[in-house]
């Protein structure tokens, strides 16, 4: 790693991490404090009445616990969406933005290989989407102890939340290697939103219906399985697995490609 490259990262980046941070923040809050368990019957007449939307949106079933609540209201859409939004934007920034700009050219000036400065780009991602996850997993905890001691399942809980890393390290990788594939902004944030865009459509269509159920195998957003993770089912983990190996190859593609192509400075 080159520990100048990192801190020049965290600086220039801290400001977008915090904001959606925030945003987080404001949702996962929000929706814990909503938790009523006497609420159950309200919520599934609204969800009888926009099945689809609700289905669409893998709100259809919320369930009655608190932990069944928040990764149904949480980890179903919001938390995968607004984490991926980051991912694009980091993502272009890290790489094709410094070629489009013409700085890479400064960077690849000094002593340093080129294989190891797109490493250090590498894990200030993988650094980022861990404080992501770290941070929501303990807000959830803190907010639902305040307001519902002894309520939230912990140990579930954080393996959901294991599960959302990698989830988020796939997309990472994804986003970052069409990065380093390309030589303009536009190009990498269009690859990226195409690759999340497709992604989370294809996966609220097949929640929409047994007719569309099958369309699921079509995304690697099936890969992260809540129910599983949160009972702690082996084939939960290894899709998990998954998940992370592929995005961690992404990645490394990536970087591969970008060592040994030629670049327009």
């Amino acid at each position: 790693m080159n520990a100048t490259l990192f801190k020049k990262e965290i600086k220039s980046n801290w400001l977008l991490l915090v904001i959606f941070l925030a945003v987080l923040s404001v949702y996962g809050s929000m929706i814990t404090m909503m938790f009523n368990p006497e609420m159950g019957d309200s919520l599934k007449m609204m969800a009888d009445s926009m099945p689809d939307l609700f289905a669409a949106f893998g709100m259809a079933d919320v369930g009655q616990t608190l932990l069944e609540f928040v990764s149904g209201y949480l980890y179903g859409m919001l938390y995968v969406a607004f984490p991926a939004v980051f991912i694009i934007i980091l993502s272009n920034r890290l790489a094709a933005k410094y070629v489009d700009n013409g700085s890479m050219a400064y960077l690849l000036a000094v002593p340093a290989k080129r294989w190891k400065i797109m490493m250090t780009q590498c894990v200030f991602m993988l650094v980022s989407l861990l404080v992501i996850v770290i941070y929501v997993t303990c807000l959830i905890l803190v907010v639902s102890e305040v307001l519902f001691p002894g309520e939230m399942e912990t140990a579930a809980f954080i393996r959901i939340n294991v599960g959302l890393l990698g989830m988020l390290v796939f997309f990472g990788g994804a986003c970052f290697c069409a990065s380093c594939f390309s030589n303009e902004s536009k190009t990498s944030s269009a690859v990226s939103t195409a690759i999340v865009v497709y992604s989370v459509l294809v996966q609220m269509i097949s929640q929409v219906g047994d007719r569309f159920e099958k369309v699921k195998y079509a995304t690697p957003v099936t890969l992260f399985d809540i129910d599983g993770l949160s009972a702690g089912d082996g084939k939960a983990w290894m899709m998990c697995g998954i998940l992370y190996l592929a995005g961690i190859l992404l990645m490394g593609i990536g970087i591969i490609r970008f060592s040994k192509r030629d670049l327009p400075l």
